[in-house]
């Protein structure tokens, strides 16, 4: 997952267990505020029927009159109940709105107690209920009785939902801007990231050398070490190319003197050829070497090479090589085909390859370079004996060769594995279309 993904991803974690946290803590505190707000009223109406109530003439039993101030206990099924039972849990009296009804009064309280509770009735309809226990003297005698009031919970449960809809509605806005603040802060943090990746853009494609621009501290870190990795990377490219350069310079003037020798005579005709031969072949590295050296192109991050340019030089110079043998180079490569890469890498890769080829073909040697998405293929063919599986990963170990007999060191397949290695790519052997080996290399883009 990227970075801004995993960003967005945990704050989107934390922005939602937030809002669901707050929208329960609100939903509980107004809750209990509406729980105790329902509370409060029907501790008032006991308050109402105390105050209303009064013992008969006789001072035997309570009355309490048959019209009440709060209107609810006068009509039926209001949703509002009252009701008083006296010590034995016998019915003293009970509102007009009871009628047809059963609410779940308390039975008995004892003086001085209060209870409020959540109960249902027989049908499963809820209920609040408020009792409170007090003691009367009727008659001279104090009495227990248990004042009790009871509520339907519509108003109760409309008022809850009420504020629901109404907290989901503010939270889900809240949150909608929450993430759109956070969306555009994320984008404007991770900018200079942004910035980075398309300075390294520029980088590989070769217009820049390296990372420039203005970066906050975290990332300055970074970006610093990043151009010293390019300029260290640059400056190792330089001295190779130097050093190649002085070992092919050191190397000619031994060439020629070597030449010169056998040039006075003494030495049997058939030797004579073969060292003439072999310093030729070596002559020829040498200068193969040392235009590499010279060559422009960096091998460094961001070169770009044309393959089919590269591939025409290296049949021209193979086609002067083995001159004596009646063969064809057929190229199968698009102008404008790039590699991303060092010219040098990928003259040593096609080279080393196409001279084997050459070497053990009959007649026919092929090159084919396609891509594949972002990566680069090229297959060398050749209509040669072929190459055992048995034994194609042990020659492309330096020294490894197929046939003693002919002319080489055994280093041509490893250099070229070591390439493509470098360049995080492979190196496969099969067969070819043509009857011989087929060398495939793969580089990734």
């Amino acid at each position: 997952m990227s970075l801004h993904g995993r960003v967005a991803l945990s704050a989107g974690l934390v922005l939602a267990v937030f809002v669901a946290l707050t929208g329960f803590a609100l939903d509980r505190a107004f809750h209990d505020s509406v729980r105790a707000a329902h509370q409060e009223r029907l501790l008032g109406h006991i308050y109402l029927l105390l105050t209303a109530a009064d013992p008969d003439e006789e001072g035997q039993r309570l009355l309490v009159p048959e019209a009440l101030p709060e209107a609810r206990f006068n009509l039926a099924g209001s949703g509002l109940y009252g009701e008083i039972r006296d010590e034995q849990g016998k019915v003293v009296w009970r509102s007009a709105s009871t009628v047809g009804l059963s609410p779940p009064f308390s039975n008995r309280l004892r003086p001085g107690e209060k209870r409020f509770e959540r109960q249902l009735d027989a049908e499963g309809t809820p209920y609040f209920i408020q009792s409170h226990g007090v003691s009367w003297v009727v008659d001279g005698t104090p009495r227990a009785y248990t004042f009790s009031v009871a509520e339907e919970l519509e108003e109760f449960t409309r008022e809850i939902n009420h504020f629901r809809t109404s907290l989901a509605a503010w939270l889900g806005g809240m949150a909608l801007l929450l993430v759109a603040v956070l969306a555009a802060t994320l984008r404007w943090g991770l900018t200079p990231l942004r910035q980075v990746r398309r300075e390294i853009e520029r980088v590989q494609a070769g217009d820049r050398e390296r990372i420039v621009g203005t970066y906050p501290a975290e990332l300055q870190g970074l970006t610093g070490s990043l151009n010293a990795l390019l300029g260290h990377e640059r400056a190792q490219q330089k001295r190779l190319r130097n050093a190649l350069g002085d070992l092919a310079h050191s190397l000619k003037t031994p060439l020629a003197v070597m030449r010169g020798l056998i040039g006075e005579g003494g030495i049997d005709a058939s030797v004579v050829r073969e060292l003439d031969d072999q310093l030729g072949r070596m002559d020829r590295i040498v200068r193969h070497q040392l235009q590499r050296a010279i060559a422009r192109g960096d091998a460094g991050i961001g070169a770009r090479v044309r393959v089919l340019g590269v591939a025409e030089k290296i049949k021209a110079s193979l086609a002067k090589l083995h001159r004596d043998k009646a063969m064809t180079i057929e190229l199968d490569v698009a102008p404008d085909l790039l590699f991303r890469g060092a010219e040098g890498d990928l003259m040593e890769m096609l080279g080393n390859l196409l001279d084997n080829a050459c070497k053990w073909c009959r007649r026919d040697v092929r090159l084919a370079a396609t891509s594949q998405g972002s990566a680069l293929e090229l297959c060398v063919e050749d209509d040669g004996p072929g190459i055992d599986p048995k034994v194609a990963e042990r020659l492309m170990e330096r020294g490894a060769r197929a046939d003693e007999t002919v002319p080489g060191h055994g280093i041509g397949l490893a250099m070229a594995r070591d390439i493509a290695a470098a360049y995080a790519g492979r190196i496969t052997i099969s067969s070819s279309r043509l009857g011989g080996a087929a060398i495939l290399i793969r580089l990734p883009g």
